[in-house]
């Protein structure tokens, strides 16, 4: 299976792990990703808020460079943000009749043009529809027996496009956590918000929406997830929020491809889990045997 990938911004700095993570374990699975050339970041959650258009050309760029490469292939996107604004272009430029124009009036300047040809798709998406669970649970080498595993999807990679999964109940990595040889933490936080970016704007508000979920992972024995802010807010803020709450809640934290690469038997070093914030040695041995 062939891919074009688009790692964007945080997956170079932050979310570096996230990058490592999921090109080793996609080469372990035998799919072939190619990364989009000349890529550029896709706007984030900044764009919108200095101009709707910037947000819709800054993405549309990107789209149609992939355009340019393979019209065989999906785009690929690990970062949930990256995904959704990605995404919402082919959204709004169907509601828009005259959007398309003015995208590629500002695209024009490089020669570029955005037809709408490519589907962009999630690395959630990508894992749980084209690779068979069982099939994966084959090539398990480390089975992650006795390890229950608290699956934290997140807001954007479900919503507003429910293409894939339930974004209130989202059951659609429960078959393949089952095939690693884990058990599913039971919840109901696994879609709910973790305060993304109000951790710079309003601390106190995401603190508790964090910590909240933190609460609901008790008796995990980690978090897994899919996206680099919420990685962030559920890593660096265990400590202060188990201070505010009086109240133990530090759990291991992980991304899907390192997780599913420790099954699949790549080393610690693949996977690069010393960048990881909340991942202790103790954990670290555990999961990679």
């Amino acid at each position: 299976m062939k891919y074009i990938y688009y790692p964007g911004c945080s997956l170079e700095g932050t979310a570096a792990e996230y990058n490592a993570s999921t090109l080793a374990t996609m080469k372990a699975l035998g799919a072939e990703l190619t990364e989009l050339e000349d890529w550029t970041c896709c706007g984030a959650s900044a764009a919108d808020a200095t101009s709707y258009l910037l947000s819709m050309v800054l993405a549309a760029r990107n789209l149609a460079l992939a355009e340019g490469m393979d019209g065989e292939a999906d785009i690929m996107v690990p970062c949930s943000a990256c995904y959704l604004n990605l995404r919402k272009v082919e959204d709004h430029v169907q509601q828009d009749a005259g959007l398309s124009d003015k995208i590629n009036e500002a695209l024009k300047e490089e020669g570029l043009a955005y037809r709408g040809g490519i589907k962009v798709r999630h690395f959630l998406d990508v894992v749980v529809n084209d690779f068979d669970p069982e099939a994966i649970g084959r090539m398990v080498k480390n089975r992650l027996e006795g390890q229950r595993i608290a699956i934290y999807y997140g807001c954007q990679a479900l919503r507003p496009y429910a293409t894939y999964d339930d974004p209130e109940q989202p059951r659609s990595l429960e078959p393949l956590i089952q095939a690693l040889g884990a058990e599913v933490h039971p919840w109901t936080a696994g879609a709910k918000c973790c305060g993304a970016a109000l951790m710079t704007t309003k601390k106190d508000a995401a603190m508790e929406l964090t910590g909240g979920i933190l609460k609901a992972a008790k008796g995990a024995d980690c978090i897994v997830t899919l996206c680099p802010m919420c990685e962030m807010n559920l890593e660096a803020f265990q400590k202060p929020v188990s201070k505010a709450l009086e109240e133990d809640l530090e759990i291991p934290v992980l991304y899907l491809p390192q997780l599913l690469g420790a099954a699949l038997g790549l080393s610690g070093e693949d996977l690069k889990l010393n960048l990881n914030l909340a991942l202790p040695d103790s954990f670290k041995e555990r999961l990679i045997s």
